[in-house]
């Protein structure tokens, strides 16, 4: 069977959309209902950000859920030293790949390895997992991000993430982006979709048809712009289309309206899963149809997910 795991960053990327500040008590309880949802990996935020985020980074490592806590981090031995004060059990590591990001970093490409190297190596001498992330890589060159995410590896990273930073891929497109970088590279593969044309959840479901073995979500879509993939209908089309089962469906419009509640974004009436119309039928021709037999204008049934 495919293998698909979720990593949340509701934390960290759901936090990065703009006007969307979640105070510590906040987080620690989106934390602890992510994890009570079996949701198998947190990214909990950027240590290095400011105290607060630290702070609270670390209380949630202090909770000792099941779910695998993440620190983010940059490529640079401070960020990395913040993320380890917290006492988390992996390190996210990141740094641009592409020929206008390394120029903005001042860096060449052997440079950019050497920082990532080194960041990882620091890392796991202090005893922590790496995931190591080749940021932009879907429009870097390719033999380059093999090059920089084997070094990773051989480094000590067991992961590597290949987003796809603004969004621009197409399902298409990313199957084939990750059967590529499978076969290039001896690693559980992340995919981080972001969602600026609206094909984030089909890119991921792509994704991990292609080999990856892991996608970033968050809770209602959140992040940077138009948000990454959302976990409620990601993790439900992983159920219904692909027969894999990874986090409690049940527990995502709970989680859904947390989230809502405490970032002060509203979920759509329209919102796949969790939105208030997600089940509901006004045409004449589709109330008759579905009091006759749900079927016939249901992909599912509601109370997979507890609607």
């Amino acid at each position: 069977m495919t293998k698909a795991l979720i990593l949340d960053s509701t934390l960290r990327e759901g936090e990065q959309t703009p006007g969307v500040s979640f105070s510590i008590e906040e987080k620690v309880e989106i934390a602890r209902a992510l994890d009570d949802a079996n949701v198998p990996m947190i990214e909990a935020g950027h240590p290095a950000v400011s105290k607060d985020v630290s702070d609270a980074v670390k209380r949630i490592s202090a909770e000792r859920l099941t779910a695998q806590i993440l620190a983010h981090s940059r490529a640079m031995i401070s960020d990395v030293d913040a993320a380890l004060t917290t006492d988390v059990q992996r390190i996210a590591i990141f740094i641009g790949v592409t020929e206008t990001k390394l120029k903005s970093l001042k860096m060449t490409e052997e440079t950019a390895i050497e920082a990532a190297v080194k960041s990882v190596q620091h890392a796991r001498d202090h005893g922590v997992k790496v995931r190591f992330t080749a940021e932009d890589g879907t429009r870097a060159d390719r033999n380059y991000v093999v090059k920089i995410c084997q070094a990773a590896i051989e480094a000590g990273a067991d992961r590597i993430s290949i987003p796809d930073t603004v969004g621009i891929m197409t399902p298409d497109a990313v199957r084939e982006t990750f059967s590529w970088f499978s076969s290039k590279l001896n690693a559980e593969l992340d995919a981080h979709c972001h969602n600026d044309l609206g094909m984030a959840s089909a890119n991921a479901l792509a994704a991990i048809e292609g080999g990856a073995t892991a996608v970033h979500t968050t809770v209602n879509g959140l992040g940077e712009r138009a948000g990454i993939t959302s976990m409620e209908p990601f993790a439900v089309a992983l159920k219904v289309l692909k027969g894999i089962d990874t986090v409690n469906l049940g527990k995502l419009p709970e989680i859904s309206l947390l989230v809502e509640k405490y970032s002060g974004v509203p979920i759509s009436p329209v919102q796949p899963i969790v939105g208030e119309n997600a089940f509901s039928h006004k045409g004449g021709v589709h109330a008759a149809a579905v009091i006759f037999d749900p079927k016939t204008y249901q992909a599912f049934p509601p109370n997979i997910v507890g609607r």
